[in-house]
């Protein structure tokens, strides 16, 4: 007799095994109409699931997190059945949910069209009024072998033989006449998917994601709880096209790319400027919380990155050169050559914790297909550091690193982070008990600062834990930037060492971390997240003083003399045109205060001050236009 017990703590009695869907409508008929799947003691499982023991059960719903991915699978389930109604002789592969959607890959002869996108929308609509009942079914996996290959799907039979054992049964999900291999869970019918759905594009997909496979059609689509959430998810993405930080790299005159140097950036000017004013901030923050600045090689002896272990993990990443019969490496990164450093000179515990940073210049020979801008380059500067410390200094440099990252997020304009920690992958360094001690020593600081965080089992680096973290911009994207990774393995592996208090020899904890990541992918989520309106204190343009006649331009030149004697960077256009055209064309450039100058401001020696925004402040003199961007900058105003 299974005791069900919900999650507001009340509990129901049965005298015999009851299903998911037995148990809502006991509850409730409204909640059982309601019912997308159940949560059995953490499980997600379908509505018909059928509970045989004492358990925890909650049911879920439209309205729980859970409920997306649900939707987001079925959809891609339906939108196979879709496309092989429309298309027979297609072959489906493999469907998941994804972030925001879902997709599926299929094998056909003739590429789909725009016009066969359409029709596939349109027949899944229809499947979703049908509302077929999603029936689960276990079948031998010869069975499932012999049938599926009868249909001509050889890419069902490989998914059985690659993750099916001999012997084991085979999970089958069936929606009418149409069936797919699949560990579930799904909706009770194709009908609790709704309209709430849109096939997006179609785009090429490897086998198994091998360049060395045959080529696959994927059709990608979003998903969501009803019409009202998809029609805000594509006003999003509308947005987000207008923000593309490529396109307004190009009409702001920032950044660009070509072909003869691939995942590699040109800066023009002003997109420098943006870069020099993002290192000189971080650079000062670091000095004041006690970091030493260096600078190390470019290319490295492949020996070292053999010694530290990266050489077998990421080899394939590198770029690498000869000189003289030398294998060398162009470093990925910096932690190798930062323990070189530390090297030099014997240390006491006395010189501990050592903090180096160093704005690193690294090269990853990424998949050019995964080139994106400046969100995914193969030339990148990190704003990297390690700290070398003893075990019992560990929580306070992690605490004090996070004080300094929120500080640092909350000055570009970002209040809210995403925390998630990662622990021990299957193919690490170091022993398990030296992993217990550093996964303990950074759940320990994350408790210590109250930080709610996502447990992510198996995906720390090779060499120890870590914490990510990420932010979320104004469009609700979210992106991975700062980490700091617990390292007992490589100082040991690299020969690092001081001298204890006990006069002993230790190897001292190596802490890897970052808060921005990539300077180059930093600047890339700014110029989206602001649409290129940066704040005063970013702006590569302060202010632009702008003359009506010629009569005008000797004060012009004085005011912007003025400007850029204090600091901040200030032009001045003089040209033949009207005045509505220049400020039309500087609004567009982004340009945060623009200073009109005519007679009557001659005269009173003022300016008529306009924001890029369109706002009139009115006139204002020249010491109080010098005062008010003076606070703005100061206050770091977002």
């Amino acid at each position: 007799m299974p005791q069900i017990t919900l999650p507001d703590g009340s509990s129901r009695s049965f005298a015999h095994p009851v299903s998911v869907g037995q148990l809502a409508a006991d509850i409730g008929q409204g909640l059982a109409r309601a019912a997308l799947a159940g949560r059995v003691d953490g499980r997600l499982v379908d509505t018909s699931h059928v509970i045989t023991a004492d358990a925890q059960v909650a049911i879920i719903t439209a309205r729980d997190e859970e409920a997306l991915e649900l939707l987001r699978h079925d959809a891609a389930h339906i939108m196979a059945q879709a496309v092989q109604e429309l298309y027979p002789g297609t072959q489906v592969t493999i469907g998941p949910a994804i972030d925001n959607g879902f997709y599926y890959d299929f094998a056909r002869a003739e590429p789909f069209t725009p016009e066969d996108l359409t029709a596939i929308e349109q027949r899944m609509h229809e499947i979703v009024a049908r509302d077929l009942p999603l029936v689960r079914e276990v079948w031998e996996r010869e069975e499932a072998k012999a049938l599926f290959a009868g249909l001509g799907e050889t890419y069902k039979v490989q998914i059985i033989e690659d993750i099916i054992p001999a012997g084991e049964e085979v999970s089958i999900y069936r929606q009418g006449e149409w069936f797919d291999v699949c560990r579930g869970p799904h909706l009770p019918s194709t009908g609790k998917l709704g309209n709430g759905f849109k096939l997006m594009k179609v785009a090429g997909a490897y086998w198994r994601g091998d360049s060395r496979n045959e080529m696959l059609q994927r059709i990608y689509g979003t998903a969501w709880r009803d019409r009202k959430e998809l029609k805000a998810y594509l006003d999003r993405l509308a947005e987000a096209e207008k923000r593309d930080h490529r396109k307004l790299g190009k009409a702001l005159d920032l950044f660009h790319t070509q072909d003869e140097a691939p995942g590699m950036v040109f800066w023009h000017d002003k997109g420098w400027t943006i870069y020099l004013l993002l290192e000189d901030y971080i650079r000062n923050r670091l000095r004041r919380h006690g970091y030493l600045e260096v600078h190390t090689p470019q290319i490295i002896d492949r020996s070292l990155w053999e010694r530290s272990g990266h050489w077998e993990k990421f080899r394939d990443d590198m770029f690498v050169t000869e000189a003289e019969e030398r294998v060398f490496a162009i470093k990925p990164m910096n932690c190798p050559a930062h323990i070189q450093i530390y090297n030099h000179g014997l240390k006491s515990y006395r010189d501990l914790p050592l903090r180096l940073a160093e704005f690193g210049s690294c090269h990853r020979n990424e998949p050019s297909g995964t080139l994106h801008g400046l969100m995914r380059v193969r030339n990148f500067v990190q704003d990297d550091a390690h700290i070398f410390c003893t075990e019992d200094q560990i929580l306070a440099e992690v605490s004090a690193f996070i004080d300094l990252l929120y500080g640092i997020y909350r000055d570009f304009g970002f209040d809210e982070v995403l925390v998630k920690f990662s622990t021990r992958p299957a193919k690490r360094v170091g022993s398990d008990a030296t992993w217990d001690k550093a996964e303990q020593a950074l759940e320990d600081a994350l408790r210590q600062k109250g930080l709610a965080y996502d447990l992510q089992p198996g995906e720390g680096a090779f060499y120890g834990p870590k914490i990510e973290f990420s932010l979320r911009d104004c469009l609700e994207r979210v992106w991975q930037l700062g980490t700091i990774q617990l390292d007992f393995s490589m100082p040991e592996r690299l020969g690092a060492h001081y001298i204890a208090e006990d006069n002993s020899r230790q190897v001292p904890v190596m802490l890897h971390r970052a808060v921005l990541g990539s300077l180059e992918r930093f600047i890339g989520i700014l110029i989206e997240h602001y649409a290129g309106a940066l704040p005063l204190w970013l702006a590569p343009v302060q202010a632009v003083v702008l003359n009506i006649t010629d009569r005008q331009a000797p004060w012009a030149r004085e005011v912007a003399s003025a400007l850029t004697d204090k600091g901040f960077r200030a032009d001045v256009d003089l040209r033949n045109e009207k005045i509505g055209f220049k400020i039309r064309e500087h609004t567009l450039q982004r340009v945060p205060y623009l200073l009109v100058i005519g007679d009557r401001e001659v005269e009173t020696r003022t300016l008529a001050v306009r924001t890029r925004q369109g706002q009139d402040l009115g006139t204002l003199g020249l010491d109080e236009i010098l005062d008010r961007l003076g606070a703005e900058v100061a206050q770091k105003v977002n």
